[in-house]
Order: structure tokens, then sequence, then C-alpha cells
């Protein structure tokens, strides 16, 4: 569940881009989903972090500077808690020791001796591994935000027919993936997609162009949706089922995106004063769309970012190519924190607070201490991540002597330092 998914992106129907390229109301036929409302969180009260300064946006974690956190037994981890977040990490080890840490905070072979001692662990013994394997590490000021998503469910058909005729597509055949460090070391990590146009190349078409036509014969349609609202959600989640006509269930993911940079609706809703007090949850966001339709188009066009999906037969998938675990994965900036690894978030939202694996990524889920929390499918799961916005403290779990290490390496001006 590849998170550009949560970008605030929609897809119009063909037809009616031709039409007033408005969103619809909700239809009366076969549309499944009502707004969940938002759960009432439980407060908390976050730790406090060491003082330190907040990292920069283009750092990585290694650069952004890096404190010791508290002892883990001292945490407020349960065994149960520990329990689910040893068995997610056990599925990243294998990814986690033959990855490159895009953080610059850890190598594979820092994580072998924990995977080995996750394998053996007993019943009972979750919580003791985490705190004999594993250091806290605070990146920059700690000060954390965390959101939240889920796998909702929309109606669709796998055919085009009446009351279906949104367009979910598959990835264009004329969209290219570009890794630019191919051209420069100095381009490492940095990627861009578009397309050839003649002897060009040049942005992929942006959402405007996409409802108004520009992907006939570019690219397949594998499913028809209902409800261009209901797609939306969908496409910002990443992934999710549609529930079929015949009352079966068709699973989709996340396949590629244009390329464009993703603008938050919700963000540019608030700015506008559009969104009143409590209206800023996704269920707030829905009603203010469907009440004002053409308003509502507008401002998702400013979102030029747009997702492609795929079929797929297993359960949602995060960046990992894994299955995500309600409750236990997170999506994270691989640059902060390296995907697999576990991570403490003290929030001010008991829900939000606990011991996470981060195994996803997302188009908006982007710097420092931002985690976006998966909460699985249902109206719980809708209503929970809906109206998640929880703030606090993040400590990452690192390997046993991942910080001694790191501070020789810099005593010695930057060479690596075995242990």
């Amino acid at each position: 569940m590849t998170a550009v998914r949560r970008g605030g992106i929609v897809a119009l129907a063909l037809v009616l881009s031709a039409c007033s390229g408005g969103v619809v109301p909700r239809p009366a036929g076969p549309s499944t989903i009502v707004a969940a409302p938002v759960i009432k969180p439980v407060a908390a009260t976050p730790i406090t972090p060491a003082p330190a300064a907040a990292a920069p946006a283009t750092a990585t974690a290694a650069k952004a500077g890096l404190l010791a956190g508290p002892p883990l037994p001292s945490l407020p981890i349960n065994e149960a808690q520990a329990a689910r977040a040893l068995a997610a990490f056990r599925t990243s080890c294998n990814t986690l020791q033959r990855r490159t840490d895009a953080s610059g905070l850890t190598r594979g072979d820092d994580w072998q001796p924990a995977c080995s001692a996750a394998a053996g662990v007993g019943s009972g013994g979750a919580r003791g591994f985490f705190a004999q394997w594993f250091e806290t590490v605070q990146v920059g000021d700690g000060k954390a935000f965390a959101t939240g998503y889920y796998e909702p469910e929309i109606a669709g058909s796998r055919n085009r027919r009446p009351g279906y005729d949104v367009p979910i597509y598959g990835r264009p055949t004329d969209l290219v993936d570009v890794d630019l460090s191919q051209f420069s070391a100095d381009l490492k990590g940095k990627k861009i997609r578009g397309r050839v146009d003649g002897s060009n190349f040049v942005p992929y078409f942006d959402r405007t162009a996409i409802e108004q036509g520009a992907l006939a014969q570019r690219a397949p349609i594998i499913a028809w949706a209902a409800d261009p609202v209901e797609l939306f959600f969908l496409q910002i989640q990443g992934s999710g089922r549609l529930k079929l006509p015949d009352g079966s269930v068709m699973r989709i993911g996340y396949e590629s995106q244009n390329g464009r940079d993703y603008t938050g609706i919700g963000a540019l809703m608030k700015q506008r004063g559009l969104l009143g007090p409590g209206q800023t949850s996704m269920q707030g966001i829905v009603a203010w769309l469907r009440s004002h339709p053409e308003e509502g188009a507008a401002i998702m066009r400013e979102n030029k970012s747009y997702v492609f999906f795929r079929e797929q037969q297993t359960p949602p998938l995060g960046a990992l190519g894994l299955p995500v675990t309600a409750g236990v994965s997170v999506a994270a900036d691989p640059r902060f924190v390296p995907l697999g690894a576990p991570a403490f978030l003290s929030m001010d939202r008991a829900d939000a607070t606990g011991l996470w694996v981060a195994q996803d990524t997302g188009g908006a889920i982007r710097g420092s201490n931002r985690f976006d929390t998966f909460w699985g499918a249902g109206d719980d799961a809708e209503a929970r991540a809906g109206g998640m916005s929880a703030r606090g403290t993040a400590f990452l779990l690192l390997p046993v002597g991942t910080l001694a290490r790191l501070a020789a390496e810099r005593a010695s001006g930057g060479a690596p330092v075995n242990p």
C-alpha cells in the first residue's frame, strides 16, 4: 500500500469531464460507503523529548542530529503489543538485512543479531526481546506528528455498466520511470516519472488532463467505480476493496503514480477557511465535497498527482512488498526511518501511542518524525484513520551499538567504523 496513496487525488469519469466536471452527489444505487463517525480519542501524555534542533527537511536521519532516547524497559510497552510488533519485525528482517538504508543509520549486518534472535523468541518473551536487542534514538527534536490510513471498500465493477462509470486505471504504457543516479552520483536516490514526447522527456499528464481524456489508448481500465468521491478516498489510501455487483470482492493495490507533486486538499480547504471546527477529518472533507460539488472538483484538481492501480490477490502490501498489519504497521519517510525498523510513538492519543514497525512510505509522509498509522479495514478502521491527528514524541528502535558506531564514524571524519 505504497503511500503515494495518501494524497487527495480524485479520478472522474471521462464522460463526466465532458459535462460539469464536478463531484457528483452520493448515488442512491450501489454505493457502499457511509461516512463513519470519528472516534473520540482517549487523551494521553507524551514523553517530553530531549532539547534539540529540528531536523532539516532535506537531511537524512544520520545528518539530522541524533540523541539517545530513554531505556527501552522504561517505555510503556506491554507484552501483547510487543508480540504484535515482533511478528511484523520478523517479516521485515530479510529486507532489513539486504536493503540499503537511505537514512544512513544502519547497515544490513547491523540487523543480523536481532533478526536471528527474533526467530527464537517464545511466548511471553517479546518485550524482553526488544529490551535486549535495541536502543532508542531521538532524531532531531523528536517532535512527532501521526495521521492514519485504512483499507476502504467501495462499490465497483469489472465491466462498465449502468451506475459504474468511473474508470480505475492501470499503469499507462507510456509512463517512464527514470533513476537519476544513473546520470550523476549527486542524484543518488532521486527518481522522476514522465513520458517521451518526440525527442523530449516531459512531465506526465496531470490529473486535470487525465480527467479530460489524456489516457485514452494509453492506460488499461482495470475496473469501474460507482462514485468518484469514493474512488477519491480509495486513491488516498492507495489500496482497497471493490464490492462487485454479485457480492464478491476485488482487491486493488497501488501500481504507480504520474510523478506529479502531491497537494493535500484538506490543508488547502483549512487554509481557505472552508472547514469549520470538527470538519478537518476525512469525514468532514467528504461532507464538504458532496455539498459543494463544483468547488470541490476545482480544489481536487489543484492536486496534480494521480495514482494507478493493479489487481492484487493478497492483503494490502506496504513499500517493502510485505503485508501491512492493522495497529502495527506505520508509514514513514525512509530518509529518516530505516524501512522495517520498529519505532515507539509517545503521542497525545492513546491509540497512536505504542510500538510500531515502519513497513510503508507515502507521498505525503515526509520529514523526520512524521508517521502514518495503518488501521486495517472496516468501519472502525475508517473512523479511527479518518480522525487520526496525533502529536507527541518519536523514538526509533535501532540495534544496540548503533549510536556508538555512528559517533565513532563522525569522530573519524565519516569513515566507516567496524563494530
